[in-house]
């Protein structure tokens, strides 16, 4: 399964990428988080490696364009973990959306 992720707007730092989508092949939970603050695929980019690193996490998309994060996980994510790598990225969950 490869997901891509393209972001047409304008950069908050000039170091975006084409967007950014980790994709670690599997199947199981799907949860669709907004997040605040996400502008270009720099911003997608660090969310989403964050959200990444937490365990049973088996791909993530993140759209700065519609502040949407999606994730999949082996099994349901504790809300506090998914809040906490967002905001360790620099962002703020909204909440799910």
């Amino acid at each position: 399964m490869t997901t891509q992720t393209n972001s047409s707007s304008g950069s908050c730092c000039g170091s975006c990428g084409s967007g950014a989508t980790v994709d670690v092949e599997g199947i199981g939970v799907t949860t669709t988080y907004k997040v605040n603050g996400m502008t270009c695929g720099h911003c997608e980019s660090s969310v989403s490696q964050e959200i990444s690193a937490l365990d049973g996490v088996t791909a993530v998309k993140a759209v700065a364009k519609t502040g949407e994060v999606t994730v999949t996980s082996a099994a349901p994510l504790e809300e506090a973990a998914v809040r906490a790598a967002v905001d360790e990225a620099g962002y703020e969950l909204v909440g799910r959306a």
